[in-house]
Protein backbone atom coordinates (compact mmCIF):
# COMPACT_ATOMS: atom_id res chain seq x y z
CA UNK A 1 0.00 0.00 0.00
CA UNK A 2 1.46 3.44 -0.95
CA UNK A 3 1.44 5.66 1.85
CA UNK A 4 -0.34 8.91 2.68
CA UNK A 5 1.56 12.54 3.26
CA UNK A 6 1.78 13.79 6.88
CA UNK A 7 3.20 16.84 8.35
CA UNK A 8 4.59 16.98 11.40
CA UNK A 9 5.76 20.18 13.91
CA UNK A 10 9.51 19.04 14.43
CA UNK A 11 10.37 20.30 17.81
CA UNK A 12 13.85 20.23 16.50
CA UNK A 13 13.48 22.59 13.28
CA UNK A 14 10.44 24.54 15.03
CA UNK A 15 8.25 24.21 11.39
CA UNK A 16 5.72 22.14 10.66
CA UNK A 17 8.00 19.07 8.09
CA UNK A 18 6.80 17.17 5.50
CA UNK A 19 7.39 13.48 6.98
CA UNK A 20 9.96 11.53 5.12
CA UNK A 21 11.51 8.61 6.75
CA UNK A 22 14.93 7.50 7.66
CA UNK A 23 16.27 6.13 4.13
CA UNK A 24 13.26 6.95 2.41
CA UNK A 25 11.16 4.02 3.30
CA UNK A 26 7.77 2.48 4.73
CA UNK A 27 9.75 1.25 7.64
CA UNK A 28 9.15 3.73 10.66
CA UNK A 29 11.49 3.74 13.88
CA UNK A 30 9.06 5.53 16.46
CA UNK A 31 10.39 5.60 20.30
CA UNK A 32 8.17 7.19 22.83
CA UNK A 33 8.91 7.99 26.75
CA UNK A 34 7.75 6.25 28.97
CA UNK A 35 6.76 6.36 32.53
CA UNK A 36 8.90 6.37 35.87
CA UNK A 37 7.18 3.66 38.01
CA UNK A 38 7.45 5.18 41.96
CA UNK A 39 3.66 6.65 41.58
CA UNK A 40 0.45 6.47 39.95
CA UNK A 41 0.61 7.92 36.99
CA UNK A 42 -1.74 10.39 36.42
CA UNK A 43 -4.18 12.59 34.02
CA UNK A 44 -1.83 14.68 33.35
CA UNK A 45 1.02 11.83 32.50
CA UNK A 46 -1.56 10.56 30.27
CA UNK A 47 -2.18 12.91 27.78
CA UNK A 48 1.70 12.42 26.89
CA UNK A 49 0.40 8.32 26.23
CA UNK A 50 -2.48 9.70 24.30
CA UNK A 51 -0.35 11.85 22.14
CA UNK A 52 2.25 8.84 21.56
CA UNK A 53 -0.77 6.43 20.60
CA UNK A 54 -1.99 9.26 18.28
CA UNK A 55 1.15 9.79 16.84
CA UNK A 56 1.57 6.01 16.14
CA UNK A 57 -2.10 5.23 14.96
CA UNK A 58 -1.47 8.02 12.25
CA UNK A 59 1.66 6.35 11.13
CA UNK A 60 -0.27 3.20 10.49
CA UNK A 61 -3.29 5.01 9.02
CA UNK A 62 -0.79 6.45 6.54
CA UNK A 63 0.20 3.53 5.38
CA UNK A 64 3.89 3.13 7.16
CA UNK A 65 5.22 -0.23 9.05
CA UNK A 66 6.09 0.95 12.43
CA UNK A 67 7.88 -0.23 14.68
CA UNK A 68 6.77 1.65 18.20
CA UNK A 69 8.88 1.07 20.70
CA UNK A 70 8.43 2.67 24.66
CA UNK A 71 10.19 2.54 28.09
CA UNK A 72 9.45 2.26 31.13
CA UNK A 73 12.00 4.09 33.65
CA UNK A 74 12.17 1.90 36.83
CA UNK A 75 15.84 2.99 37.83
CA UNK A 76 17.61 6.30 38.36
CA UNK A 77 15.51 9.01 37.78
CA UNK A 78 16.27 11.49 40.40
CA UNK A 79 14.29 13.59 42.54
CA UNK A 80 15.62 16.94 41.00
CA UNK A 81 15.30 15.31 37.39
CA UNK A 82 18.94 15.65 37.06
CA UNK A 83 21.74 14.68 39.07
CA UNK A 84 21.26 15.67 42.95
CA UNK A 85 18.67 13.97 45.14
CA UNK A 86 17.67 10.47 45.55
CA UNK A 87 16.50 7.49 43.10
CA UNK A 88 12.49 8.12 43.04
CA UNK A 89 12.22 4.82 42.81
CA UNK A 90 13.73 4.32 46.36
CA UNK A 91 11.86 7.18 48.02
CA UNK A 92 8.57 5.27 47.04
CA UNK A 93 10.08 2.01 48.43
CA UNK A 94 10.90 3.91 51.89
CA UNK A 95 7.31 5.79 51.65
CA UNK A 96 5.23 2.04 51.19
CA UNK A 97 7.87 -0.01 53.38
CA UNK A 98 8.52 -2.16 49.98
CA UNK A 99 11.40 -3.20 47.97
CA UNK A 100 12.21 -0.53 44.98
CA UNK A 101 11.46 -3.35 42.87
CA UNK A 102 8.03 -3.96 44.32
CA UNK A 103 7.78 -0.35 43.94
CA UNK A 104 8.27 -0.63 40.20
CA UNK A 105 6.25 -3.66 39.61
CA UNK A 106 3.25 -1.97 41.68
CA UNK A 107 3.10 1.07 39.33
CA UNK A 108 4.28 -0.64 36.10
CA UNK A 109 1.44 -2.75 36.61
CA UNK A 110 -1.41 0.43 37.51
CA UNK A 111 0.42 1.98 34.69
CA UNK A 112 -0.78 -0.29 31.77
CA UNK A 113 -3.91 -0.34 33.50
CA UNK A 114 -4.29 2.86 32.86
CA UNK A 115 -3.30 2.21 29.48
CA UNK A 116 -6.03 -0.28 28.60
CA UNK A 117 -9.18 1.64 30.78
CA UNK A 118 -8.27 4.05 27.92
CA UNK A 119 -7.69 2.21 24.69
CA UNK A 120 -4.25 3.00 23.97
CA UNK A 121 -2.74 0.51 22.19
CA UNK A 122 0.88 -0.96 23.70
CA UNK A 123 3.89 0.10 22.50
CA UNK A 124 5.61 -3.05 19.93
CA UNK A 125 8.18 -3.45 22.32
CA UNK A 126 8.19 -2.26 26.02
CA UNK A 127 11.84 -2.00 27.41
CA UNK A 128 12.36 -1.93 31.28
CA UNK A 129 16.08 -0.08 32.12
CA UNK A 130 16.97 -2.59 34.87
CA UNK A 131 16.86 -5.08 32.04
CA UNK A 132 19.17 -3.02 30.20
CA UNK A 133 21.87 -2.58 32.16
CA UNK A 134 25.02 -3.61 30.02
CA UNK A 135 23.36 -1.72 26.54
CA UNK A 136 23.57 1.27 29.00
CA UNK A 137 27.17 0.37 30.17
CA UNK A 138 28.24 -0.22 27.20
CA UNK A 139 27.37 3.59 25.48
CA UNK A 140 28.51 5.17 28.57
CA UNK A 141 32.16 3.30 27.67
CA UNK A 142 31.69 4.57 24.00
CA UNK A 143 31.29 8.11 25.44
CA UNK A 144 34.50 7.73 27.51
CA UNK A 145 36.38 6.30 24.76
CA UNK A 146 35.41 9.18 22.35
CA UNK A 147 36.88 12.05 25.28
CA UNK A 148 33.33 13.19 26.09
CA UNK A 149 33.07 11.53 30.19
CA UNK A 150 35.25 12.83 33.41
CA UNK A 151 34.87 10.80 36.23
CA UNK A 152 34.10 12.47 40.45
CA UNK A 153 33.99 10.74 43.41
CA UNK A 154 29.95 10.02 42.72
CA UNK A 155 29.54 9.43 39.34
CA UNK A 156 30.29 9.82 35.53
CA UNK A 157 29.41 12.64 33.89
CA UNK A 158 29.18 14.17 30.55
CA UNK A 159 31.22 16.87 29.72
CA UNK A 160 28.84 19.37 27.69
CA UNK A 161 31.57 22.48 26.41
CA UNK A 162 32.95 19.15 24.40
CA UNK A 163 29.76 18.92 22.01
CA UNK A 164 29.56 22.06 20.12
CA UNK A 165 25.67 21.51 19.25
CA UNK A 166 24.80 21.15 23.26
CA UNK A 167 21.47 22.63 23.91
CA UNK A 168 20.84 23.33 19.83
CA UNK A 169 17.09 21.70 20.25
CA UNK A 170 15.54 23.62 24.06
CA UNK A 171 17.23 27.05 22.12
CA UNK A 172 19.36 26.87 25.80
CA UNK A 173 21.79 30.09 26.36
CA UNK A 174 24.51 27.95 27.67
CA UNK A 175 26.81 30.74 27.89
CA UNK A 176 24.22 33.26 29.56
CA UNK A 177 23.50 30.00 32.32
CA UNK A 178 27.11 29.79 32.99
CA UNK A 179 27.37 33.41 33.35
CA UNK A 180 24.37 34.07 35.80
CA UNK A 181 24.73 30.15 37.82
CA UNK A 182 24.91 30.98 41.61
CA UNK A 183 24.55 27.36 42.50
CA UNK A 184 27.40 25.20 43.88
CA UNK A 185 28.41 23.06 40.99
CA UNK A 186 30.31 20.98 43.30
CA UNK A 187 33.21 18.50 41.22
CA UNK A 188 30.90 19.33 38.19
CA UNK A 189 32.92 21.42 35.29
CA UNK A 190 29.53 23.13 33.91
CA UNK A 191 25.84 23.79 35.22
CA UNK A 192 24.59 21.87 32.27
CA UNK A 193 26.91 18.86 32.73
CA UNK A 194 24.70 15.69 34.09
CA UNK A 195 25.33 12.03 34.88
CA UNK A 196 25.71 9.05 32.86
CA UNK A 197 26.29 6.79 35.71
CA UNK A 198 26.00 7.28 39.61
CA UNK A 199 27.81 5.47 41.79
CA UNK A 200 26.22 4.08 45.00
CA UNK A 201 27.21 5.95 48.33
CA UNK A 202 29.40 3.82 50.71
CA UNK A 203 27.43 4.37 53.67
CA UNK A 204 24.04 3.37 51.77
CA UNK A 205 22.94 -0.38 50.57
CA UNK A 206 20.66 0.28 47.51
CA UNK A 207 17.99 -2.45 46.26
CA UNK A 208 19.38 -1.75 42.79
CA UNK A 209 23.03 -1.25 41.89
CA UNK A 210 25.22 -3.18 39.39
CA UNK A 211 28.96 -3.66 38.74
CA UNK A 212 30.26 -1.17 36.20
CA UNK A 213 33.94 -0.44 34.96
CA UNK A 214 33.56 2.76 37.31
CA UNK A 215 32.43 0.80 40.45
CA UNK A 216 28.94 -0.74 41.80
CA UNK A 217 26.51 2.37 40.72
CA UNK A 218 23.56 2.81 38.56
CA UNK A 219 22.64 4.10 35.72
CA UNK A 220 21.75 7.97 34.98
CA UNK A 221 18.04 8.77 33.54
CA UNK A 222 19.14 10.32 30.16
CA UNK A 223 21.55 6.87 29.23
CA UNK A 224 18.73 5.11 29.29
CA UNK A 225 16.74 6.25 26.81
CA UNK A 226 19.47 6.23 24.11
CA UNK A 227 20.80 3.21 24.79
CA UNK A 228 17.61 1.40 24.49
CA UNK A 229 16.26 3.20 21.74
CA UNK A 230 19.54 2.91 19.72
CA UNK A 231 19.69 -0.46 20.52
CA UNK A 232 16.29 -1.63 19.18
CA UNK A 233 15.82 1.21 16.52
CA UNK A 234 19.68 1.42 15.38
CA UNK A 235 21.79 4.80 15.70
CA UNK A 236 19.34 7.01 13.70
CA UNK A 237 15.59 6.64 13.49
CA UNK A 238 12.71 8.83 12.40
CA UNK A 239 10.18 9.87 15.62
CA UNK A 240 10.68 10.51 19.08
CA UNK A 241 8.07 11.69 21.29
CA UNK A 242 7.11 13.07 24.88
CA UNK A 243 6.15 16.43 27.13
CA UNK A 244 7.65 19.53 26.69
CA UNK A 245 8.85 19.18 29.60
CA UNK A 246 11.58 16.57 28.45
CA UNK A 247 12.86 19.40 25.78
CA UNK A 248 15.42 21.78 27.79
CA UNK A 249 17.09 18.96 29.67
CA UNK A 250 16.12 14.71 29.18
CA UNK A 251 15.58 15.12 25.32
CA UNK A 252 18.31 17.57 24.61
CA UNK A 253 20.91 15.42 26.50
CA UNK A 254 19.82 12.57 24.98
CA UNK A 255 20.72 13.83 21.52
CA UNK A 256 24.11 14.93 23.32
CA UNK A 257 25.11 11.42 24.24
CA UNK A 258 23.75 9.48 21.29
CA UNK A 259 25.15 11.75 19.11
CA UNK A 260 28.73 11.39 20.84
CA UNK A 261 28.58 8.14 21.21
CA UNK A 262 27.96 7.66 17.26
CA UNK A 263 30.29 9.90 16.09
CA UNK A 264 27.95 12.81 15.21
CA UNK A 265 25.42 10.49 13.88
CA UNK A 266 21.84 12.50 13.48
CA UNK A 267 20.16 10.23 16.58
CA UNK A 268 16.26 11.28 15.16
CA UNK A 269 14.76 13.02 12.32
CA UNK A 270 11.84 14.22 14.10
CA UNK A 271 10.89 15.58 17.55
CA UNK A 272 7.45 15.75 18.64
CA UNK A 273 6.60 17.04 22.28
CA UNK A 274 3.24 17.43 23.47
CA UNK A 275 2.06 20.34 25.88
CA UNK A 276 0.86 20.20 29.68
CA UNK A 277 -2.23 19.45 30.93
CA UNK A 278 -3.09 22.33 33.69
CA UNK A 279 -5.83 22.65 35.96
CA UNK A 280 -9.07 25.26 36.23
CA UNK A 281 -7.29 28.30 35.81
CA UNK A 282 -4.22 27.50 34.13
CA UNK A 283 -2.40 28.35 37.03
CA UNK A 284 -0.74 25.27 37.75
CA UNK A 285 -0.04 21.86 35.94
CA UNK A 286 -0.82 18.58 38.05
CA UNK A 287 1.39 16.48 39.77
CA UNK A 288 2.75 14.03 42.31
CA UNK A 289 5.20 16.55 44.29
CA UNK A 290 2.01 18.83 44.55
CA UNK A 291 -0.76 16.11 45.88
CA UNK A 292 -3.02 17.45 43.54
CA UNK A 293 -3.27 13.95 41.48
CA UNK A 294 -6.29 12.62 39.91
CA UNK A 295 -5.96 9.90 37.74
CA UNK A 296 -7.67 7.67 35.23
CA UNK A 297 -8.94 5.21 37.93
CA UNK A 298 -10.49 7.95 40.21
CA UNK A 299 -12.63 9.55 37.26
CA UNK A 300 -13.67 6.05 36.62
CA UNK A 301 -15.15 5.22 39.91
CA UNK A 302 -16.59 8.92 39.65
CA UNK A 303 -18.60 7.69 36.97
CA UNK A 304 -16.96 9.05 33.97
CA UNK A 305 -16.33 6.81 30.85
CA UNK A 306 -12.03 6.36 30.74
CA UNK A 307 -12.59 6.87 27.06
CA UNK A 308 -14.47 9.83 27.14
CA UNK A 309 -10.69 12.23 29.14
CA UNK A 310 -9.26 10.96 25.85
CA UNK A 311 -11.95 12.69 24.08
CA UNK A 312 -11.28 15.47 26.26
CA UNK A 313 -7.89 15.41 25.11
CA UNK A 314 -8.77 15.18 21.42
CA UNK A 315 -10.49 18.12 21.48
CA UNK A 316 -7.20 20.13 21.86
CA UNK A 317 -4.79 20.14 19.67
CA UNK A 318 -1.46 18.11 21.04
CA UNK A 319 0.52 21.31 21.11
CA UNK A 320 -1.57 23.76 23.09
CA UNK A 321 -1.93 23.68 26.75
CA UNK A 322 -4.84 21.43 28.00
CA UNK A 323 -7.37 23.08 30.89
CA UNK A 324 -8.84 20.40 33.19
CA UNK A 325 -11.90 20.82 35.38
CA UNK A 326 -14.49 18.08 36.74
CA UNK A 327 -16.99 20.50 34.62
CA UNK A 328 -15.07 19.97 31.06
CA UNK A 329 -15.09 16.03 32.06
CA UNK A 330 -18.82 16.22 32.34
CA UNK A 331 -18.78 18.08 29.03
CA UNK A 332 -17.12 15.55 27.44
CA UNK A 333 -18.50 12.99 28.53
CA UNK A 334 -22.21 14.40 27.86
CA UNK A 335 -20.65 14.56 24.07
CA UNK A 336 -18.82 11.36 23.93
CA UNK A 337 -22.10 9.52 24.95
CA UNK A 338 -23.82 11.26 21.71
CA UNK A 339 -21.12 10.22 19.79
CA UNK A 340 -21.11 6.30 20.76
CA UNK A 341 -25.20 7.01 20.12
CA UNK A 342 -24.92 8.18 16.81
CA UNK A 343 -22.57 5.81 16.03
CA UNK A 344 -23.62 2.82 16.83
CA UNK A 345 -24.66 -0.04 14.56
CA UNK A 346 -22.85 1.77 11.86
CA UNK A 347 -20.93 -0.71 9.64
CA UNK A 348 -17.04 0.38 10.18
CA UNK A 349 -15.46 -0.84 6.72
CA UNK A 350 -13.36 0.59 4.20
CA UNK A 351 -15.10 0.82 1.25
CA UNK A 352 -15.33 3.78 -1.33
CA UNK A 353 -18.33 6.94 -1.32
CA UNK A 354 -20.79 7.17 -4.28
CA UNK A 355 -21.84 10.81 -2.99
CA UNK A 356 -19.88 13.73 -3.36
CA UNK A 357 -20.83 15.14 -0.10
CA UNK A 358 -19.18 11.76 1.43
CA UNK A 359 -16.00 12.33 -0.65
CA UNK A 360 -15.70 15.81 0.46
CA UNK A 361 -15.83 14.79 4.11
CA UNK A 362 -13.32 12.17 3.50
CA UNK A 363 -10.83 14.35 1.84
CA UNK A 364 -11.01 17.07 4.96
CA UNK A 365 -11.22 14.35 7.38
CA UNK A 366 -7.73 12.99 5.63
CA UNK A 367 -6.34 16.50 5.80
CA UNK A 368 -7.08 16.93 9.33
CA UNK A 369 -5.70 13.58 10.83
CA UNK A 370 -2.12 13.84 8.51
CA UNK A 371 -1.68 17.86 8.82
CA UNK A 372 -0.28 17.87 12.19
CA UNK A 373 -2.78 15.51 13.80
CA UNK A 374 -5.42 18.26 13.93
CA UNK A 375 -8.03 16.36 16.03
CA UNK A 376 -10.10 19.25 17.02
CA UNK A 377 -10.94 19.48 13.40
CA UNK A 378 -10.93 16.21 12.59
CA UNK A 379 -13.41 15.41 15.04
CA UNK A 380 -15.76 18.63 14.14
CA UNK A 381 -15.95 17.09 10.72
CA UNK A 382 -17.11 13.98 11.42
CA UNK A 383 -19.57 14.89 13.63
CA UNK A 384 -20.74 17.22 10.78
CA UNK A 385 -20.50 14.23 8.25
CA UNK A 386 -22.99 12.16 10.93
CA UNK A 387 -25.48 15.35 10.97
CA UNK A 388 -25.63 15.36 7.10
CA UNK A 389 -28.67 14.25 4.99
CA UNK A 390 -26.56 14.11 1.97
CA UNK A 391 -24.26 11.11 3.80
CA UNK A 392 -25.60 7.67 3.82
CA UNK A 393 -25.57 5.42 6.82
CA UNK A 394 -23.19 3.05 5.11
CA UNK A 395 -20.90 6.29 3.61
CA UNK A 396 -20.84 7.09 7.58
CA UNK A 397 -19.49 3.81 8.72
CA UNK A 398 -16.71 4.53 6.36
CA UNK A 399 -16.14 7.90 7.66
CA UNK A 400 -16.38 6.79 10.88
CA UNK A 401 -14.24 3.99 10.29
CA UNK A 402 -11.47 6.68 8.91
CA UNK A 403 -11.37 8.62 12.13
CA UNK A 404 -11.85 5.39 14.31
CA UNK A 405 -8.81 4.63 12.95
CA UNK A 406 -6.62 7.53 14.90
CA UNK A 407 -9.05 8.62 17.31
CA UNK A 408 -9.61 4.54 18.75
CA UNK A 409 -12.26 5.64 20.78
CA UNK A 410 -14.78 2.42 20.06
CA UNK A 411 -17.08 4.16 17.77
CA UNK A 412 -19.51 1.66 16.32
CA UNK A 413 -19.86 -0.10 19.41
CA UNK A 414 -22.72 -1.01 21.47
CA UNK A 415 -23.04 1.23 24.48
CA UNK A 416 -22.73 -1.78 27.25
CA UNK A 417 -20.00 -0.14 28.37
CA UNK A 418 -21.78 2.91 29.46
CA UNK A 419 -23.18 0.94 32.64
CA UNK A 420 -22.14 2.09 35.45
CA UNK A 421 -22.68 0.88 39.16
CA UNK A 422 -25.47 3.83 40.98
CA UNK A 423 -25.62 4.23 44.72
CA UNK A 424 -28.33 2.19 46.45
CA UNK A 425 -29.93 5.31 47.72
CA UNK A 426 -30.07 6.38 44.06
CA UNK A 427 -32.11 2.98 43.00
CA UNK A 428 -34.49 3.54 45.90
CA UNK A 429 -35.70 7.29 44.76
CA UNK A 430 -35.34 6.19 40.97
CA UNK A 431 -38.24 3.69 42.29
CA UNK A 432 -39.73 6.45 44.69
CA UNK A 433 -40.33 8.26 41.83
CA UNK A 434 -41.22 5.67 39.39
CA UNK A 435 -43.94 4.61 41.95
CA UNK A 436 -45.15 8.50 42.63
CA UNK A 437 -45.51 9.21 38.57
CA UNK A 438 -47.88 5.98 38.36
CA UNK A 439 -49.79 7.41 41.05
CA UNK A 440 -49.78 10.56 38.57
CA UNK A 441 -48.38 12.48 41.89
CA UNK A 442 -46.04 14.81 39.99
CA UNK A 443 -44.89 17.17 42.32
CA UNK A 444 -43.59 14.58 44.18
CA UNK A 445 -41.75 12.70 41.25
CA UNK A 446 -40.46 15.86 40.19
CA UNK A 447 -38.98 16.28 43.93
CA UNK A 448 -37.50 12.46 43.52
CA UNK A 449 -36.01 13.69 40.00
CA UNK A 450 -34.70 16.79 41.65
CA UNK A 451 -33.45 15.01 44.72
CA UNK A 452 -31.38 12.65 41.72
CA UNK A 453 -30.20 15.52 39.72
CA UNK A 454 -28.25 16.91 43.20
CA UNK A 455 -26.38 13.29 43.57
CA UNK A 456 -24.93 13.67 39.88
CA UNK A 457 -27.39 11.36 38.34
CA UNK A 458 -29.91 11.97 35.46
CA UNK A 459 -33.16 9.58 34.39
CA UNK A 460 -33.26 8.23 30.95
CA UNK A 461 -36.39 6.80 29.60
CA UNK A 462 -36.26 3.69 27.94
CA UNK A 463 -39.49 2.54 26.16
CA UNK A 464 -38.03 -1.17 26.75
CA UNK A 465 -36.51 -1.42 29.76
CA UNK A 466 -38.10 1.50 31.61
CA UNK A 467 -36.40 4.35 33.71
CA UNK A 468 -32.55 3.71 34.41
CA UNK A 469 -30.29 6.03 36.02
CA UNK A 470 -26.93 7.08 34.35
CA UNK A 471 -23.63 9.80 36.03
CA UNK A 472 -24.25 13.23 34.47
Amino acid sequence: MQHKEIKFFNTLSRKLEAFVPTGNTKKVGFYSCGPTVYSKAHIGNMRAFIFADIVARTLRFAGYDLHHVMNVTDVGHLTDDGNDGEDKLEVGARREGVTAWQIAEKYTKFFFDQLDLLGLNHADTVCKATDHIPEQIAMVEKLEKNGFTYQTSDGVYFDTEKFAEYGAMALLDKDGMEAGHRVDLGEKRCKTDFALWKLSPKEEKRAMEWESPWGLGFPGWHIECSAMSSHYLGESFDVHTGGVDHVPVHHTNEIAQAECATGNKPFVKYWMHCEFLILDDGTKKMSKSLGNIVTISDIKEQGYHPQAFKYLCLQTHYRKQLKYSEASLKGAQTAYRKLREKTKGLELKQVGFSSEAAKSFARQLETALLNDMNTAKAMGLLWESLDSKEVSDAEKGVLVFMAEAVFGLKLGDAMDDFVVEVAQGAQELLQKRIEARNQKNWKDADAYRDQLLEMGYEIMDNPDTGPTLRKK
